[in-house]
């Protein structure tokens, strides 16, 4: 029996249905990837009835094990995959200091983006993938985000921007 998500949508549905407010995390602190982790396992698993946040970190610590989720240019996408839930989930967190990651280019990581999708969803996962790299290749994107005052703000801007990358318009606000 498939674990339900409190938000139960698809990233065709656009990110608002699969990155509640609630899982925005700002600021975002601390010293250490696994603290980082730890914070973002926390608001996923709120989103999963029946997933504990040690499964979450759990799935999220061995990704990083394969190599950094941290892309370059401050951005982190860490992710993996759980069974029994049945819809794809996102936190997003920002820290304005700066988080050592072992990023590709080795600065640190100010945008993080996690997720977690059903372990039988590969199409699934790999679209929610896409979405948010899409996304955060806008540059205004990336300025916005790192100025806004608040959390609310954040998630205002991440679904704004999303919004406008699916009707093709990526000119910004």
């Amino acid at each position: 029996m498939a674990v339900s998500t409190a938000q139960g949508g698809q990233v065709g549905d656009g990110l608002a249905a699969i990155l509640p407010q609630q899982a925005v995390v700002d600021p975002l602190i601390g010293a250490t990837k696994k603290v980082v982790l730890e914070h973002l396992a926390d608001r996923l698993a709120r989103q999963m009835e029946g997933v504990a946040i040690t499964e979450v970190l759990r799935v999220l610590m061995e990704r990083e094990k394969l190599g950094s989720t941290g892309i370059g240019g401050g951005i982190a996408i860490p992710h993996g995959k759980i069974k029994g839930i049945d819809h794809p989930c996102c936190a997003f967190g920002r820290s304005t200091e700066g988080i050592a990651f072992d990023a590709m280019d080795g600065a640190p990581v100010h945008l993080f983006f996690a997720i977690i999708a059903p372990a039988d969803s590969v199409s699934e996962h790999l679209r929610v993938l896409a979405r948010i790299s899409r996304l955060l290749k806008i540059d205004a994107l990336r300025h916005e985000l790192m100025a806004a005052d608040n959390g609310e703000e954040l998630y205002s801007i991440l679904t704004r921007y999303d919004e406008q990358l699916s009707r093709g318009d990526q000119g910004g606000g």
